[in-house]
């Protein structure tokens, strides 16, 4: 075993508990993640009451038309309270009661395909975990590696920030986490392992967005630069980021007192069926970035691959269709809570967008950067971007009601387009590292058995080291007239 009972003693606190959540169900002191959710839906619904209506005009392409703002009166007699309405141009609503709680099953009904893609991936894992395959794979990768986590960690991350950065992969790296755990055991090291490997590379590599068509192909276009344009500065960016995050994981395995075992594990030969899940697995894995691509696939179409590919690996197997079965459904089992959370995640931007405060946020936080320097626009427009990410997790979402205000803002006061997106980006990429109301974060976290605590004690300083990082880059972009 890779790590001694004297060395997982010295663990620090963060790692015990994230071993022993995995195991079992208790939070310790933080709510339980629905709990917590709650809590923050609770608290959308009270913004609602504490922020004044208001909304732009959108086009035809739904985007915001800046300038177009305007107030709507609101409703907040207790006949608002506590019957359901939905505000509209001349008059708004704050959320009701029963309104919050519809909110749910709306955002549940919103993310639906997001919330069985994230179920059938692990009902496929279910699958591959009952046929034997992944075990022995993952086994045989810990013994060519010689077990030594120090030189998995950088090449799993690089492959994995490179799918994130280039192709747009983010909810697609969900099926990965059970093979991460799998490897955090052989290694003796806990969950939290197999979570940071993937959310840290995932993040920073979506951070960067060198080539990802999912958020350059609407940011730059609503900046007003060419899509794809300005990759020198994003790959700078994502490699002196990549940099560090790998640093800071396998820091984490020195503080948890990870040792390089002496002898290295023995696996064994792989069977011809498990050679066969493998390759097949391999092959998938090719087809879900090029289905996302050039046929264009959304959560739906994920969903229904990862259903064929849970039955051509029951038949490549080996496994009776009793068994194949069985294990799908315990393997949905283990994603529901994570699927539940997706669907609350979104409960919150529901409520928001029913009680039309949203809108008037967003005015509020585009007069910050109104009128300043350069070089506070830039900073200022990358703290707009991350507080609005709090509540709409959405890169989508988020560009198209932010950057048609926001990007006019900067080029009156000198900033280019191209550093709009870049701001657009940061935001994006470092609160969706930390914030609860980000579905797939929660996701990741509840498909390793992985408490948010835990989670946050372990990212923070180096989420607090890369938004200053952030600051100084936009804050030096501006200097040298990028």
């Amino acid at each position: 075993m890779a790590v001694s009972e004297e060395a997982a003693s010295r663990r620090p606190q963060g790692e015990q508990e994230g071993t022993a959540r995995a195991g079992g169900h208790s939070y310790g002191r933080m709510p339980h993640p629905v709990m917590m959710m709650l809590f923050i839906i609770l608290g959308a619904a009270l913004l609602t009451y504490l922020v004044p209506s208001g909304e732009y005009a959108r086009g035809a392409d739904k985007l915001v038309v800046p300038g177009t703002f305007h107030t709507v009166p609101k409703d907040y007699g207790l006949d608002a309270l506590l019957l359901p309405h939905k505000s509209g141009p001349q008059q708004a609503f704050p959320a009701s009661i029963p309104g919050v709680a519809l909110s749910i099953p709306a955002g549940m009904t919103t993310t639906a395909n997001l919330i069985f893609m994230v179920m059938f991936s692990g009902g496929m894992f279910g699958v591959l975990k009952a046929s034997g395959a992944l075990d022995s794979g993952v086994s045989r990768l810990v013994e060519v590696a010689r077990g030594n986590a120090y030189v998995l960690v950088p090449i799993l991350m690089a492959v994995i920030s490179a799918g994130a950065t280039f192709l747009g992969m983010i909810s697609e790296f969900l099926v990965i986490i059970p093979v991460m755990v799998v490897l955090a055991e052989r290694l003796g090291l806990a969950p939290l392992f197999a979570v940071a490997v993937v959310t840290v590379a995932a993040k920073i590599g979506y951070l960067a967005s060198v080539t990802n068509p999912v958020a350059l192909l609407i940011a730059q276009p609503i900046a007003g630069v060419p899509a794809f344009s300005g990759v020198g500065l994003r790959l700078a960016v994502y490699l002196a980021f990549m940099a560090l995050g790998m640093l800071y994981v396998m820091r984490y395995l020195r503080q948890v007192g990870y040792r390089v075992p002496v002898a290295p594990p023995a696996a064994g030969r792989l069977s011809r069926r498990h050679a066969g899940v493998l390759s097949l697995l391999a092959v998938a894995m090719a087809v879900i970035p090029y289905g996302g691509l050039e046929l264009g696939w959304g959560n739906r179409e994920l969903g229904a691959f990862y259903i064929v590919l849970a039955i051509l690996i029951s038949g490549v197997g080996g496994l009776s269709s009793a068994r194949a079965a069985e294990a799908f459904t315990e393997g949905m089992k283990s994603m529901l809570l994570a699927g539940i959370l997706v669907g609350l995640a979104s409960a919150v931007e529901t409520v928001l967008k029913d009680g039309l405060v949203l809108d008037t946020i967003i005015h509020a936080f585009a007069s910050v950067a109104d009128e300043r320097s350069p070089l506070l626009v830039a900073q200022s427009l990358t703290g707009v971007e991350m507080a609005l990410d709090v509540l709409i997790p959405s890169t989508s979402g988020k560009a198209a009601v932010s950057l048609p205000i926001l990007a006019p803002i900067a080029q009156m006061s000198g900033v280019s387009g191209q550093l709009t997106v870049m701001a657009f980006l940061f935001g994006n990429g470092l609160t969706n590292m930390v914030t609860p109301t980000s579905g797939m974060l929660l996701a990741y976290l509840a498909a390793a058995r992985v408490s948010y605590g835990a989670w946050m004690r372990f990212v923070l300083p180096l989420w607090g080291v890369l938004v200053a990082l952030s600051l100084v880059l936009m804050a030096l972009a501006v200097v040298v007239g990028l």
